[in-house]
């Protein structure tokens, strides 16, 4: 028995902070951007099973290689639901942009499973969502931590340690973030060579900087509970200081940060691997993230998002 229509849902996310630290066991926060929206849309059809997205339009046999993950993930679920004969079409409308550390393959992997079970009418808990989810990550990211897709599934900020199951916490601030792509793909792999690079050639320095943004997170896990947006903002400029350290920044996050610093933000630095993809900047209200948006776009930020932080947010 299918419906006449499947519809699932994910949303972006960013790491608040952590990057890079987190490869070496300190903790990471994983925060979701539920204003950064992807849905899927799964309807019958009398034209077989196909599929119309950003990158291809077509029979979902014929993806192509960079969306390998996501014809193994529907191949799965057809066999999943016995639905080899059933004729539907899938569609998937993202906002997210792709390669900018933002989530984008867990987004689209957790829409899909959920407009699967939406469509057959069955009922999904939240291991089964999130193991169907790894079988598009395992191939998109090779040994994927399962960060991503409990955050783009989840409306609660992941306190998330290396080999550990990330731990939702509790996040009550009066703030606006202001994400901003540099229009550069993010270099994560060279971004990574290089803090290993450092660690052999200056053990010491590199891991001070590395531990000392552990500690940075710790204390960010506190201020995001207690609502403490100041010290947050100067927190998250620390930790920009580390990532400079370890060379993982580059001239265009660089500069898109300062922008946003001389202009009010209370606290910037880059987001995921560095070396290219995306900033952000909290400020203290929406009227503020509207106008530190237009201005670092008038600053060569390729796009911008806004996502108020303001409400206390609780799990799925």
């Amino acid at each position: 028995m299918v419906k006449e229509q499947g519809i699932g849902t994910s949303h972006a996310k960013i790491i608040l902070m952590g990057e890079h630290s987190v490869v070496y066991g300190q903790p990471a926060i994983a925060l979701p951007l539920p204003d950064v929206k992807l849905t899927v849309t799964l309807t019958p059809s009398d034209q077989g099973q196909t599929v119309t997205s950003r990158y291809f339009t077509g029979d979902w046999h014929d993806l192509p290689p960079v969306m390998q993950g996501v014809r193994q993930l529907i191949a799965t679920l057809v066999e999943h639901f016995d639905g080899n004969a059933d004729c539907w079409h899938l569609n998937i409308d993202s906002q997210l942009p792709a390669e900018r550390g933002m989530g984008s393959s867990a987004a689209t992997a957790v829409a899909i499973v959920r407009a699967f079970f939406d469509y057959y009418d069955t009922p999904l808990s939240r291991h089964e969502l999130l193991a169907l989810a790894d079988v598009e990550e395992q191939i998109t990211h090779r040994s994927p931590s399962g960060l991503d897709a409990a955050t783009v599934s989840s409306k609660t900020p992941l306190y998330y340690i290396k080999g550990h199951e990330g731990t939702p916490i509790p996040m009550n601030l009066q703030a606006t973030m202001v994400i901003a792509d540099t229009g550069v793909k993010g270099a994560t792999k060279e971004a990574i060579m290089a803090v290993q690079e450092l660690l052999k050639a200056d053990h010491e320095h590199a891991q001070t900087h590395i531990e000392h943004l552990g500690q940075l997170v710790d204390n960010s896990r506190q201020f995001l509970a207690k609502g403490e947006v100041f010290k947050l903002g100067t927190t998250l400029n620390a930790a920009q200081q580390d990532l400079q350290a370890l060379q993982v920044s580059d001239a265009q996050l660089d500069h898109l940060i300062d922008v946003a610093i001389h202009h009010g933000a209370l606290g910037a630095k880059l987001t995921g691997g560095g070396r290219g993809g995306c900033m952000f900047a909290i400020t203290r209200t929406a009227l503020g993230a509207r106008k530190l948006a237009a201005i670092l776009k008038d600053n060569s930020a390729r796009q911008t998002w806004i996502q108020p932080l303001d409400t206390t947010r609780g799990e799925n």
